[in-house]
C-alpha cells in the first residue's frame, strides 16, 4: 500500500488548488480515504474523509464548503479540491488510507495506518 500525494504549493489569499493523492497496491473502493494537515506546532487536523461504498464524506468546519473530497472513477487517485484559500490554510497536507470495512470514514490520524509523504500548501496574504 502506498500514497504518493502532489498539487500543493504557493498560492494568494482567495486561490484554489487541486491535491491529488495516487494509491498503489490497492483501490478507493477498498479503502477509505482521508485528507489532513498539519501546520507548524499544531497537531494533525482531519479535514476530510470518504467511504466510496458507502458515499459517506465528511469535512470538518474549518474547510466545509470550500473544500471538496472525490476520486476518479477507477478509485486510484483521490483529489482535494480547495477554494478560498486562506493564510490559515497553510500547512503539511497528507492523503491517508485505510482498510475500513464499516459505515462511513474516519477523520481523526489514529484511525489511518497508511499515509503518504505530504505536500507543502502556503497561503500568502
Amino acid at each position: 500500500v502506498q500514497l504518493v500525494e502532489s498539487g500543493g504549493g504557493l498560492v494568494q489569499t482567495g486561490g484554489s488548488l487541486r491535491l491529488s493523492c495516487a494509491a498503489s497496491g490497492f483501490t478507493f473502493d477498498e479503502y477509505t480515504v482521508g485528507w489532513f494537515r498539519q501546520a507548524p506546532g499544531k497537531e494533525r487536523e482531519g479535514i476530510s474523509c470518504t467511504n466510496t461504498r458507502d458515499g459517506l464524506i465528511y469535512y470538518s468546519d474549518s474547510v466545509k464548503g470550500r473544500f471538496t473530497i472525490s476520486t476518479n472513477d477507477a478509485k486510484t487517485t483521490a483529489f482535494l479540491e480547495m477554494k478560498s484559500l486562506k493564510p490559515d490554510d497553510t500547512a503539511l497536507y497528507f492523503c491517508a488510507a485505510d482498510n475500513w470495512k464499516g459505515v462511513g470514514c474516519g477523520h481523526q490520524p489514529y484511525e489511518y495506518d497508511n499515509w503518504g509523504q505530504g505536500t507543502q500548501v502556503t497561503v500568502s496574504s
